[in-house]
């Protein structure tokens, strides 16, 4: 164990030297003691143990890890910090995947969906104002239910017989229709077969997609009242085949991180955090596992 943290310590510190942009701008000269590698590496390491929420990662590495970190803050001070950091997640996530995704994306099909990230369920959901300027209510259609909170949504590269490599990653609000998101991602996808459900079934966008090299596969959509045909209905099974690895790779990022419930998040940089930091804990198990 010892050796997977100092590992975790390198690659994050090889992180910070390489993007100059990761030093956190102070408005003095003023170095804390405790460092923000320091902080970022006590975040992932509690993820990797199985310790999902702030309060019990910060615990875990007074009790276990406090000769290595001496200078290790009181919780508030950790809290605060790690507030601050959310654009050194989003730098890891881009570090870690940009190798295996580059690696991949000469000849992966791609896949896309979205995962709801819930700040405040049903009935609450309606009362919620946590995060407004970026969360709101939205529709579960898995668990048929209203929420308050984010979406998650992904594109990955098929791998396989392995769950899929994430190669684009967004949030939105709970309300925006994945169709929506996917029209201001078409630029950034690149050209090949993109396999999404029924949500993308849109002819204009498949033809607009198209033109740029990005084919949209999606389930058969039947118009009303038309009787379901063999053909159509083979279809759909094939392209729910392709794309099922993605739904495999969401409960194993909610497995492994618990991103989904977001339910102790107290403000917008906090929800950042929530999303982007065990972002980069799956990425980096996905990468170092491969």
């Amino acid at each position: 164990m010892e050796q997977q943290l100092i590992a975790l310590y390198l690659h994050v510190c090889r992180a910070y030297d390489s993007q100059p942009d990761l030093k956190y701008q102070r408005l003095s000269n003023f170095r804390p003691r405790f460092t923000d590698e320091e902080l970022v590496t006590i975040y992932l390491f509690g993820h990797m143990q199985g310790f999902y929420q702030q309060r019990r990662i910060y615990d875990y590495a007074c009790r276990h890890w406090r000769a290595w970190f001496p200078h290790l803050p009181s919780y508030q001070a950790f809290n605060r910090r790690l507030n601050l950091l959310t654009e050194s997640f989003e730098h890891l996530i881009t570090g870690t995947l940009t190798t295996p995704v580059k690696r991949l994306a000469v000849h992966a099909d791609r896949l896309v969906d979205s995962l709801p990230i819930s700040l405040a369920k049903w009935p609450r959901s309606s009362r919620a104002r946590v995060a407004s300027e970026v969360a709101d209510q939205g529709y579960s259609a898995t668990k048929r239910s209203y929420y308050y909170g984010v979406k998650l949504h992904a594109v990955a590269l098929r791998r396989t017989n392995r769950l899929p490599m994430p190669a684009l990653l967004h949030m939105s609000r709970a309300s925006e229709h994945d169709l929506t998101v996917l029209r201001r991602l078409d630029p950034d996808l690149g050209a090949g077969l993109l396999f999404g459900d029924k949500a993308y079934a849109d002819e204009e966008t498949k033809k607009v997609m198209a033109e740029r090299g990005t084919h949209l596969l999606t389930p058969y959509k039947r118009k009303r009242n038309e009787p379901e045909t063999a053909i159509p209905a083979l279809w759909s099974r094939f392209v729910s085949s392709v794309r099922q690895p993605l739904e495999s790779l969401f409960g194993w990022l909610i497995q492994r991180t618990g991103i989904q419930n977001a339910s102790q998040v107290r403000s917008t940089k906090g929800l950042f955090v929530h999303v982007y930091g065990k972002l980069a804990v799956a990425c980096l198990l996905l990468t170092f596992n491969s």
